[in-house]
C-alpha cells in the first residue's frame, strides 16, 4: 500500500468522485461535505500503519477494527491453516496479562469482539462504549504487538482447528463452495482459511511465532475506529501505542498463472450440491454496482428470479442463490443450488439458463427492488459503528480512499435496467467453472 502524507486530515465529501484514486498528498482543509456532515479522518504513521476514523455524533458506542495483511494466502506450504491458528492464539495472553486476565480486562470494558481470517487479511474487531475506547486500544496494542503465543495453548487451538475442518463433512453446502474457490481462483488466494488436517497436526509453536513476526506488521495494516470519538486524542494515542511498531518487508498477494478446472467430488448421499463461478468485475471497476445489481436481481430475496423460477415454480431445489465476490483485481459471480440427486442435472440446466437469460431483459421494478435493498443496507450501516469501522477500512484497502454516503447513494440512484444490461453484455456468462458434490457428476449444458 502506498505511503500517504503523515499529517492528519479530515475527508469531507462534496459528492460523487469520478476517480477511485489516491488521496492528494497535501493536507486538506475541512469542508462541508453532504447533508449528514460525514466526518472521516485519515493519518499514516511513519511505519506505514494507516489510521482511519469516522465520528458518529448520534451514537454512544465505538468500534475498533484492525486489518493486517496476514490472511490465509500467506500460509506457507506445509503450514496451511497457520493464520487461523495464530488468530485464535493471539488473544490467549498479551502484554502483562495471561489468557484469563486478558479476557477479563476486555469483558470488564464490555468489549464485544472477534478475530477472523480472510484470504488476504487477518481481522481483529471490538465494539464498546465510546468512553472505553482508550482503555480498549491499550489492550489491543498488547494483543497486536506483544502476544504471548504460549506453548501450552497450541494443542487446544489445534483441536479446535481440526474440528473446524471436520465440520465441513457435516456441511456439504459449505464444502462445495470451498472446493469451488480452490479450483476457480489462482494460488495463493484459493487457500481455505481452515487449512488441511495434516498441516494443522504438524504445526509447532515456533512456526506460529515465526508467522506472527513475519506477517503481523504495520506496513499494509489498517486501524479503523468509528463512533462517538474525538479525532485528535485518538490520533495521539495511536501514535503513542504504535509508532515504534517495526515495519517488515511487507506482504503482497501475487496470483500465480492459473486455469480454472471443473470437478466432481463423489459423496454417497441423496442430495447433490452444485456450485458455479464465472468472471465478473472487481470493486475498482465502474461496473461494480451494476454487477451487484445483477446478482440481486437473480438472488435478492423471495421475489428474485432464481428463487421464483428454480425453487418455487419447478420445485427443483431447497436452496438456490447467486452472489458477487471481489478481490482487488478480480471479480467473480458465484451461484449455488442444493437438490435431490435425481433432479440435479435439471436443476443445473435451469439455473444456468436463468443466469444467461438475465441479459435478455430486466424490468424497471426489479431494479427498483435492488435499489431499495442497497439503500436499506446503506442506511443500516450508518447506524452501526461496527459496520462503519469495517466499511472505511475496506474502502481504504481496495480504493485507498473512503467513499461518502452521498457518492454511494448517487451510484445506486444511477442504476437502471440499461446500465445493468450494459454490464451483462460486457460480462456475459462464460468460462463457467462447475464443482459438484454428490453421487454422480453433472454436465454443463452447451
Amino acid at each position: 500500500m502506498a505511503r500517504r502524507d503523515r499529517t492528519a486530515f479530515a475527508l469531507w465529501f462534496r459528492g460523487p468522485s469520478r476517480v477511485a484514486g489516491p488521496v492528494p498528498s497535501a493536507p486538506l482543509q475541512y469542508e462541508q461535505v453532504n447533508r449528514v456532515g460525514q466526518q472521516v479522518y485519515q493519518h499514516t504513521l511513519s511505519n506505514g500503519l494507516v489510521l482511519l476514523a469516522e465520528r458518529m455524533d448520534h451514537v454512544r458506542s465505538a468500534a475498533i477494527n484492525f486489518l493486517v495483511p496476514a490472511g490465509s494466502a500467506f500460509d506457507p506450504p506445509g503450514q496451511l491453516g497457520v493464520a487461523s491458528v495464530l488468530a485464535e492464539m493471539i488473544t490467549r495472553g498479551a502484554g502483562e496479562r495471561d489468557s484469563r486476565d486478558l479476557s477479563l480486562a476486555l469483558d470488564n470494558l464490555g468489549v464485544d469482539r472477534d478475530e477472523s481470517v480472510g484470504a488476504v487479511n487477518m481481522r481483529f474487531w471490538g465494539s464498546t462504549l465510546a468512553r472505553n475506547v482508550p482503555a480498549a486500544l491499550d489492550i489491543y496494542a498488547d494483543i497486536v504487538l506483544r502476544p504471548h503465543l504460549p506453548d501450552a495453548e497450541l494443542e487446544p487451538v489445534q483441536a479446535l482447528a481440526l474440528q473446524d475442518i471436520q465440520s465441513l463433512e457435516d456441511s456439504p453446502q459449505t464444502k462445495v463452495m470451498v472446493e469451488l474457490r480452490r479450483r476457480y481462483y489462482p494460488a495463493p488466494i484459493n487457500k481455505d482459511r481452515r487449512g488441511v488436517a495434516e498441516d494443522i497436526e504438524a504445526l509447532t509453536i515456533d512456526a506460529v511465532r515465526v508467522h506472527f513476526r513475519r506477517f503481523v506488521r504495520p506496513n499494509g495494516a489498517i486501524l479503523s475506529v468509528a463512533g462517538n470519538i474525538e479525532w485528535e486524542p485518538l490520533k495521539a494515542q495511536v501514535e503513542r501505542l504504535f509508532a515504534r511498531w517495526e515495519p517488515g518487508s511487507g506482504a503482497e498477494v501475487r496470483p500465480e498463472p492459473h486455469t480454472a478446472a471443473s470437478a466432481h467430488i463423489h459423496k454417497d448421499t441423496q442430495q447433490t450440491q452444485i456450485a458455479l463461478a464465472f468472471p465478473s468485475v472487481p470493486v475498482t471497476d465502474p461496473d461494480y454496482y451494476n454487477a451487484r445489481a445483477a446478482a440481486s436481481v437473480l438472488s435478492g430475496g423471495m421475489s428474485s428470479r432464481l428463487f421464483t423460477e428454480v425453487r418455487e415454480k419447478r420445485g427443483l431445489c431447497y436452496s438456490v442463490y447467486a452472489f458477487h465476490e471481489t478481490f482487488k483485481t478480480q471479480g467473480t459471480m458465484l451461484a449455488y443450488a442444493g437438490t435431490r440427486a435425481e433432479r440435479a442435472q435439471e436443476t443445473l440446466d435451469v439455473t444456468l439458463a436463468e443466469l444467461k437469460r438475465l441479459k435478455d431483459g430486466i424490468e424497471a421494478d426489479e431494479i427498483d427492488r435492488v435499489k431499495a435493498g442497497l439503500k436499506s443496507s446503506l442506511i443500516m450501516q450508518e447506524e452501526s459503528t461496527g459496520a462503519r469501522a469495517g466499511a472505511i477500512a475496506t474502502d481504504w484497502y481496495y480504493l485507498e480512499r473512503v467513499r461518502s454516503f452521498d457518492e454511494i447513494q448517487a451510484i445506486i440512484d444511477g442504476l437502471t435496467p440499461d446500465s445493468v444490461l450494459g454490464y451483462l453484455n460486457r460480462c456475459p456468462v462464460r468460462d463457467v467453472t462447475l464443482v459438484t458434490l454428490g453421487p454422480a457428476p453433472l454436465t454443463l449444458p452447451g
